[in-house]
C-alpha cells in the first residue's frame, strides 16, 4: 500500500456480500469513487446527499460500470439537524443493520456562512451534522459487529485546534482556513472517542486524509485562496503541497479503513496512503480534547448520546 494505491487495488479479494454501507456526499467525487468500489466488492450502498436528481446520476453512472451494483438513495442535508434526523430515521425505518458508515461529505474553505441551526457552516457540516447522524445510527452499527465508522478529516486539520472558547467565530474574525482546520481536528477527535465508546462492541472508527484531490470541494478557492494556501504549504515542514491524486488514489484509504482486517486493533486512529500515521497534530491527540469535544457537540445538539 501507498501513495498511488488504488481502491480496486484495496479492495482486490474482499467479499463485501450481505454487508451494508452508506456514504455522504456520494454525489460527486470521493463519494462516487467510494461508493462504486464498495458496491464492486459486493456492498448495499446507500447514496446521501442533499440533491437527489445529482445523487440518481451518480448511481446511473455506478450502474453503467458495475451493473449489478446495489445502491438506493437517501436525501441528507448535514447543514440541517432536521434533514439529519429524517435521514437517520428513514434509514432506521427500512434497514435493521448498517456494517459501514463512510461520512465523506463536506465543505472546505467556504465564505462565513451559518448552518440553518446556527452553526458556522464548516464546522456544522463536516463535524455536528456527521457527529449527529453517526449517534443516531449507532444501534444499526451495533446490531451486526463488526462495524465500522470512517471520518474524512485532512491534512488541513493542521492549520487549527479546536478554539474552545469562540468555536462559532461568534467574537473573533473569520478565517476560511483556520475553520476548516479546526473542523478537520474535530473528525479526528469524534473518531477517536468514538471507538474508545464503542471499540470493545465491536464498532471501530478512523480518521483518513485522502490527500490532495482536485474535486468540486475547491469550488470555494480564489486564485488569492490558493495562493495563501500555497505560502502556508511551503512554511509547513512538508515544505509544500503534496502531488495530487486520482479519485481512485484519494478514495483508496477511506476503503482501506473501512475493510482492512489488520486495522481490528488500530480503531480510533489517523490513516493517510492507506496506512496508520502519526503525522497529525497533537492537539488532535488528545483524548481529554475527544471528551471535552463530545460533549461540547452534544450541547450543541441539545441531545445526550450515552454510548
Amino acid at each position: 500500500m501507498s501513495f498511488k494505491t488504488t481502491t480496486d487495488e484495496v479492495l482486490a479479494g474482499v467479499d463485501l456480500h450481505g454487508k451494508v454501507a452508506v456514504v455522504t456526499g456520494a454525489s460527486a467525487g470521493l463519494g462516487v469513487e467510494t461508493t462504486r468500489a464498495l458496491a464492486a466488492a459486493g456492498a448495499q450502498v446507500v447514496l446521501a446527499g442533499r440533491n437527489s436528481q445529482r445523487l440518481a446520476v451518480a448511481a446511473a453512472s455506478i450502474r453503467e460500470r458495475v451493473p449489478d451494483a446495489q445502491l438506493e438513495i437517501g436525501p441528507l442535508d448535514l447543514t440541517s439537524l432536521a434533514s439529519v434526523r429524517g435521514f437517520a430515521a428513514w434509514y432506521v425505518g427500512n434497514h435493521d443493520r448498517l456494517h459501514l458508515l463512510i461520512n465523506n461529505a463536506g465543505v472546505m474553505y467556504t465564505p462565513f456562512e451559518r448552518t440553518a441551526d446556527g452553526f458556522e457552516l464548516q464546522f456544522g457540516t463536516n463535524h455536528v451534522g456527521h457527529f449527529l447522524l453517526t449517534c443516531l445510527l449507532v444501534p444499526q452499527l451495533l446490531a451486526d459487529p463488526p462495524a465500522r465508522v470512517v471520518n474524512l478529516s485532512s491534512g488541513g486539520h493542521m492549520t487549527s485546534d479546536i478554539v474552545w472558547d469562540d468555536v462559532m467565530y461568534e467574537r473573533r474574525d473569520y478565517n476560511k482556513f483556520t475553520s476548516y482546520g479546526q473542523s478537520k481536528t474535530a473528525n479526528i477527535l469524534f473518531s477517536y472517542e468514538l471507538d474508545r465508546r464503542l471499540g470493545d462492541r465491536g464498532v471501530h472508527a478512523y480518521a483518513v486524509h485522502p490527500g490532495l484531490i482536485y474535486t468540486e470541494l475547491g469550488r470555494y478557492m480564489t486564485k488569492d485562496d490558493m495562493d495563501e494556501l500555497i505560502a502556508m504549504a511551503s512554511a509547513a515542514p512538508s515544505g509544500g503541497l503534496p502531488p495530487a491524486k486520482s479519485l481512485e488514489q484519494g478514495a483508496a484509504t477511506t476503503v482501506y479503513a473501512a475493510t482492512a482486517p489488520e486495522l481490528d486493533a488500530e480503531g480510533g486512529t489517523y490513516l493517510a496512503d492507506c496506512a496508520v500515521t502519526d503525522e497529525h497534530a497533537p492537539w488532535a491527540r488528545d483524548p481529554e480534547a475527544a471528551v471535552r469535544l463530545w460533549t461540547l457537540t452534544e450541547d450543541l445538539i441539545g441531545e445526550r448520546f450515552d454510548l
